[in-house]
């Protein structure tokens, strides 16, 4: 089987290749930096880890590589105005937007959406930075640099958040996993909760549908290959797109132990072309984002709890690490979400409590 490079070498890219471990795929996660002469990328699968990263000697290289897989896509989806145009042309649900080219649109932009718009950066911002909420008379606070450089949206007054984590092959074959609920504070999502479709029906006839067919749309549109994540706000019967992901994604981690094929794993086989078959959610799952928070071997005295650590140097605001508590039993699940809550520090507790309460 080919190798597989992967651009950036962070704990995406580390995963994947624990992912290719057991069927023996190869997976290189090679740093924006490296030589090109020291990556093995001529007879090499080619991915990546993020949407856009700088020029350098390999990442110029790697422009020309016929097996660079999305290579056209990557730039096109992480820049949010050609995110926003391709949703507007397949006719998909998003939050009403416009592009931010000059402070003498404030007046227009509240007449048109409203008195409480988000501003966002179009490249970059991700986990709460390079964004900035909006009410009348805050616009003057807003660093000059932002005109022509944002996009404004309506702020959407959602009752709930999820995620559709799906992967396509070159021959148009694709699949899902269940909708995932996620619990985002300041911009960074801190808890998922993802429930089989028998421990979630309602929910899912009433989304699953609908989100899978918004997000076939895109990847068929794109000829996209590998996973891609969908991330939605719940608006009363509807589903409005607020971002994609043309990679594996943070609120997928649950299925490293709460499923069939983990994320990481699926992508591989999109891009090598191994067999897709239906994924089995075995059992509900949380996953809870460790950030900026010190490794606790008390965490591992918990039998269901798994610990996905990334050897990232601990930092407020850093996504260091991540743990997912999956079992059959909604009650033994929660019963280990209480025992676990003492454990982490305070800023964790509303996120845990958010988990009970979707597992009720």
């Amino acid at each position: 089987m080919k190798p597989v490079c992967v651009l950036g070498n962070g704990q995406l890219g580390r995963m994947l290749r624990q992912a290719g471990e057991p069927l023996g795929i190869t997976v290189y996660p090679v740093g924006l930096d490296a030589e090109p002469e020291a990556v093995p990328y001529q007879s090499s699968v080619i991915t990546a880890e993020i949407e856009r990263w700088p020029e350098t000697a390999l990442t110029r290289e790697l422009a020309h590589h016929k097996a660079f897989i999305n290579r056209d896509i990557f730039p096109r989806l992480a820049d949010r105005l050609p995110q926003k145009q391709l949703m507007d042309t397949l006719g998909l649900a998003t939050a009403p937007w416009k592009l931010l080219s000059s402070p003498d649109q404030w007046p227009q932009l509240f007449t048109e959406l409203g008195n409480f718009i988000i501003v966002k950066r179009r490249t970059g911002g991700y986990d709460g930075r390079g964004q900035w909420r909006i009410r009348p008379g805050d616009e003057a606070t807003l660093p000059p640099e932002v005109y022509g450089e944002c996009i404004v949206e309506q702020g959407i007054p959602f009752s709930g958040e999820v995620s559709l984590v799906g992967a396509r092959n070159a021959k148009g074959e694709s699949v899902f996993y269940t909708l995932t609920h996620n619990l985002h504070q300041e911009g960074i999502l801190r808890t998922s909760v993802a429930l089989p479709d028998s421990a979630d029906k309602q929910f899912q006839q009433k989304f699953q549908q609908k989100a899978e067919k918004m997000l076939s749309a895109i990847m068929n549109h794109l000829s996209y290959v590998g996973v891609m994540a969908m991330e939605c706000f719940i608006v009363g019967d509807n589903l409005l797109i607020n971002e994609l992901a043309p990679r594996v994604h943070n609120s997928g981690h649950w299925t490293q132990n709460g499923a069939s094929i983990s994320q990481f794993e699926l992508h591989l086989r999109a891009l090598l072309n191994l067999p897709m078959p239906q994924l089995e959610i075995f059992a509900p799952s949380v996953m809870i984002n460790l950030i900026g928070t010190e490794i606790n071997p008390a965490w591992l005295s918990l039998p269901l709890v798994r610990l996905h650590w990334y050897e990232k140097e601990v930092r407020p605001v850093r996504k260091v690490g991540h743990l997912n508590v999956t079992h059959a039993d909604k009650g033994t699940l929660q019963s280990t979400l209480q025992e676990l809550a003492p454990l982490l520090p305070a800023e964790y507790q509303s996120g845990l409590e958010w988990a009970q309460s979707k597992l009720n």
